[in-house]
């Protein structure tokens, strides 16, 4: 049986009993992987390790929404090349929720390079390349919250 690591941070301790904070992070299914119709092999992947999906919503971005969720890489040599990518074709972008879901999501995706990525991850057993890797995740709690703001209202998350 497989043990999993959580995050200390997502622990709430009461006596003795320790429980585990709910979470919520966004997940985007990117171009490479909606061409080759892997949306719901995706899926299965997080529902059968427990997470949720409370919202999900297919689109095609424009070049001004990658380039703004994607700022943060604006000044790296591979921007470009992201932006373009991620506007080929539509993305799933949806939002999980389950305990401990962006350390549980990530560890569900795998290493950014395919090449890097544990048997059995998403991006190992689906990705292209590094660049076409099939998903996006957020890396902490914080910017989940920034992220899932960025595509969905409130309104549109159905726990």
């Amino acid at each position: 049986m497989r043990r999993r690591r959580y995050n200390r941070a997502a622990i709430i301790r009461l006596g003795n009993l320790a429980i585990m904070a709910v979470e919520r992070t966004l997940s985007i299914i990117k171009p490479d992987a909606t061409r080759r119709n892997l949306t719901g092999k995706i899926n299965a992947r997080f529902e059968d390790r427990g997470i949720r999906i409370v919202a999900q919503k297919r689109v095609r971005l424009s070049r001004a929404q990658a380039e703004d969720f994607y700022a943060v890489h604006r000044e790296r040599p591979f921007f470009a090349d992201l932006v373009k990518f991620m506007i080929s074709g539509p993305v799933v972008i949806q939002v999980l929720e389950g305990d401990n879901a962006v350390a549980l999501n990530r560890e569900i995706m795998g290493a950014t390079n395919p090449a890097n990525a544990a048997p059995g991850t998403i991006r190992k057993d689906f990705a292209v390349s590094i660049e076409a890797n099939s998903v996006h995740g957020s890396d902490s709690a914080e910017t989940a919250r920034n992220e899932i703001a960025f595509f969905f209202a409130g309104s549109e998350i159905c726990p």
